[in-house]
């Protein structure tokens, strides 16, 4: 697994759109497919998702994907478990952080952040 985290004010449809072009500038191979939850940042309100012009208009998290040759998938509404491994890095990255250190600023945070996900992804890992 390749972890890739970044450090946002808000979560909105903008910084969903930047997070991920910034991933795939990232990796250095195609993502096929994202998987997210059904949070505005991400999809329309279900009731606008199959109207008349949804086909054509398209949200601009989706449109994005489009244009990077993505498949969006949504998980199914309530059932946060088929996002597990998205939810157990989550806790991951707040174990090793925010829950164990203070931080005087946010440049600390993403320092340390980043320096956690350098370790996590590159360092060997021992098989049992």
């Amino acid at each position: 697994k390749f972890a890739f985290a970044r450090l946002m004010q808000k979560a909105t449809t903008v910084t969903a759109r930047a997070f991920l072009d910034e991933l795939v500038e990232a990796v250095p191979y195609k993502i096929h497919t994202v998987l997210t939850d059904n949070g505005i940042q991400f999809a329309d309100l279900p009731k606008n998702r199959n109207g008349p012009t949804a086909r054509w208009r398209g949200h601009p998290f989706d449109r994005t994907c489009w244009r990077h040759g993505i498949d969006h998938r949504l998980t199914k509404p309530n059932h946060p478990w088929t996002n597990g491994q998205v939810e157990r890095m989550n806790r991951t990255l707040k174990e090793a952080t925010v829950r164990r250190f203070h931080y005087e600023t946010h440049r600390q945070l993403e320092n340390h952040l980043a320096a956690f996900l350098d370790g996590y992804n590159f360092a060997r890992r021992l098989k049992t």
